[in-house]
């Protein structure tokens, strides 16, 4: 049973308190109810608030209706200090809302990646670092998008020699967007206690099996290219050389997003900010719906971790061969870590990849340029972050009525890619390049090799039969 700030807007309720405290009781008390019935009973209280003051589940949300808050959390007329990477390339919108979110009271520090571009709340790109409190916005909608490679040991040649053969294994073995697999695969993360516990996620525990070791839409893809490894990776004793690898990058599908637009929510009718800070709104760590967002949070990172590792797995059955390594990490996500004092701070990485001293990670470009294995410097300036990408120099819809199809297909054969799926908004003149944006952060990674896309997979595309 889902009840949107949406649903109780059209019932009557005003934006505010109430419709925070009206999502927390669905969640906490109703979640054994009917939508019907909970709206029925939210619209007695609606109509007759004073009658409900003893109710020991529904005092708290008749007292907010009948003395609404309506004051704004205002914003600090200072900017807080923060360090931007790559300023040149970065859009005014992007700097624009980050300015905006180091005025927040909660904020303790930013930065801001050179793949930055504009998007709703803290920018692509933005690493925010607050006190006791998370933002749903400042995670993002896709919570726990991330990148995941797995290294083979099998001559490179095999990507031409047998090309169209991993055409089919890319293809039967991946799903995205509304498809999903007919038979999805079992996984250790339903049995967490978030899917009985947490009435939002109980809610989409089914959808969530439906969809495991599946990938969104969008900019999400799996791709077979070539890593040559510059310096060695001693974590899987990698050694210098050129490999075959897998990449894929996607997040947690309808759990994670169902997760954000609830929770978002709550705090957008609990913390009510200027309008240009809106989808900044905040939710406290002490309190109950922090508590349950952190929970929930975390639990869709875990589970788009587990539908990568199905997807590499699926592949590697279908190669019959055995990964050396895997290289995997989060961005759209909220981490407690410490400052250089020893404080606890609520880093939130929207769109960034953590950079912490020795910690590996992966920065992709497009889908016909380079992307890199790293390692993190710890940069105290960049609240141990980098970026996630190349970051976009055109919104989807400006490519999509720019770019011709034929420069796409040029540049693509010019790199020795090729594409099943995908659309004019993911082309690679639609992103920054890549090479200028690693300059820019030189010093947050080291590079330790190099990946570039040769047969690459993402949404849209019905050349190849499908097969469970």
């Amino acid at each position: 049973m889902t009840i949107t700030g949406t649903d109780l807007k059209n019932a009557g309720f005003a934006e505010g308190k109430a419709i925070g405290i009206a999502l927390q009781l669905v969640t906490k008390e109703y979640g054994d109810k009917s939508r019907e019935d909970v709206l029925l009973l939210f619209g007695q209280v609606l109509k007759d608030p004073a009658s409900f003051l003893e109710d020991s589940k529904l005092s708290a949300l008749a007292s907010a209706i009948m003395k609404p808050v309506t004051d704004i959390v205002a914003l600090s007329s200072e900017v807080k200090p923060y360090q931007i990477y790559g300023a040149d390339a970065i859009e005014q919108g992007a700097l624009t809302q980050m300015e905006i979110a180091l005025k927040l009271p909660v904020t303790v520090a930013g930065a801001l990646m050179p793949d930055a571009h504009q998007g709703y709340g803290l920018p692509i790109g933005g690493v925010l670092a607050t006190h006791n409190a998370v933002i749903p916005y400042g995670v993002g909608v896709d919570i726990g998008c991330r990148m995941c490679m797995t290294l083979y040991n099998i001559p490179t040649t095999v990507l031409n020699e047998k090309r169209e053969d991993l055409k089919k294994v890319l293809t039967n073995n991946t799903r995205f967007g509304v498809a999903t697999f007919q038979k999805p695969k079992d996984d250790a993360i339903f049995e967490r206690k978030e899917f009985s516990e947490l009435t939002v996620v109980r809610a989409l525990k089914d959808r969530a099996w439906q969809q495991i070791g599946s990938s969104g839409g969008g900019n999400h893809f799996v791709e077979f290219g070539i890593v040559e490894i510059i310096s060695a990776i001693n974590e899987f004793n990698v050694t210098p050389g050129t490999y075959i690898a897998l990449l894929s990058h996607s997040g947690s599908r309808g759990l994670g997003a169902s997760i954000a637009r609830h929770y978002t929510d709550i705090a957008m009718n609990v913390c009510k900010l200027p309008q240009e800070a809106r989808h900044l709104a905040w939710l406290d760590l002490d309190s109950e719906a922090g508590q349950e967002y952190w929970l929930a949070m975390n639990l869709a990172g875990d589970y788009a971790s587990a539908c990568h590792h199905q997807i590499h797995e699926r592949i590697a059955i279908a190669l019959r061969e055995t990964p050396m390594a895997m290289i995997e990490n989060h961005h759209n996500f909220a981490w407690k870590e410490k400052d250089a004092v020893g404080n606890e701070i609520i880093v939130h990485r929207k769109g960034a990849t953590p950079a912490a001293q020795g910690v590996l990670g992966i920065i992709p470009g497009s889908m016909a340029t380079p992307g890199f294995i790293v390692r993190g410097k710890g940069s105290a300036a960049s609240i141990n972050s980098a970026s996630h990408g190349a970051g976009r120099t055109m919104s989807r819809t400006q490519a999509k009525q720019t770019i011709l199809p034929g420069q796409v297909n040029k540049f693509l054969k010019q790199a020795g890619v090729e594409l099943i799926g995908s659309g004019l908004d993911e082309a690679p003149m639609a992103y920054k390049d890549i090479h200028q944006v690693m300059n820019a952060q030189k010093d947050l990674v080291d590079v330790l090799g190099s990946f570039m896309p040769k047969i690459v997979r993402m949404c849209g595309d019905e050349r190849f039969k499908e097969v469970d």
